[in-house]
């Protein structure tokens, strides 16, 4: 569902630009809003949510799926936590559809599904553990990598259940926007990923904005 926000860029109280196979890790607190942009169209942001007083609790993809029986995301979709609290709603939305089901691209995932040379390749789960190394004072380690969502991303599910990997529907100046209703740690990998068409195989910056 296409929704647009009210928000103006330039009241954010923070506005970050995140490289392409770069992460961005920080505290939004609850009531403020948080932003997601698509700078140029067709990238993939994989993204972890933790309560930030309490990182034991994190987004859940399969509560949420649940409790809003539907695997994509788009605005009025509520993420829920492992124990089924309510972590950030979706208010706006241009993009119209994101994916909660595929993962993130690893090592390990780009040899079993591209070939072996692709194996020292850069991924999203390399993001994340550089930022839980360089930010250790979240007390967050590779254990508590888990259900993450892609937004932007395009995964169309088949008849027969299987997951398949497409050209992604954002364009630039898309964005996700959602309001917390905890205090949440955000962390996001900006996708590096080369071997399929999630970010029309060029990878692009995409742009963070938090408003109070």
């Amino acid at each position: 569902m296409i929704v647009e926000s009210s928000l103006n860029p330039k009241q954010a109280t923070l506005r970050d630009t995140v490289l392409a196979g770069d992460y961005f890790m920080k505290v939004v607190k609850a009531g403020q809003t948080v932003r997601i942009l698509d700078l140029e169209g067709n990238q993939a942001a994989d993204t972890l949510f933790y309560n930030a007083n309490d990182p034991a609790e994190r987004y859940s993809a399969i509560d949420t799926i649940r409790e809003q029986g539907n695997v994509y995301l788009t605005a009025g979709s509520k993420l829920l936590s492992d124990q089924g609290n309510v972590m950030l709603e979706i208010v706006a939305d241009t993009c119209g559809r994101h994916d909660t089901v595929g993962g993130a691209c690893a090592t390990e995932s780009n040899t079993v599904r591209y070939s072996i040379d692709k194996k020292c390749m850069h991924a999203c789960r390399d993001s994340w553990l550089l930022a839980v190394a360089e930010n250790d004072h979240f007390g967050l380690t590779k254990r508590d990598i888990t259900h993450n969502i892609n937004f932007f991303m395009n995964v169309p599910i088949t008849e027969e259940g299987g997951l398949t990997f497409a050209d992604g529907i954002s364009g630039a100046g898309k964005y996700v926007e959602m309001k917390a209703h905890q205090d949440v740690i955000v962390l996001i990998s900006n996708c590096p990923q080369l071997n399929n068409p999630c970010n029309a195989y060029n990878p692009t910056p995409i742009e963070v904005l938090v408003w109070e």
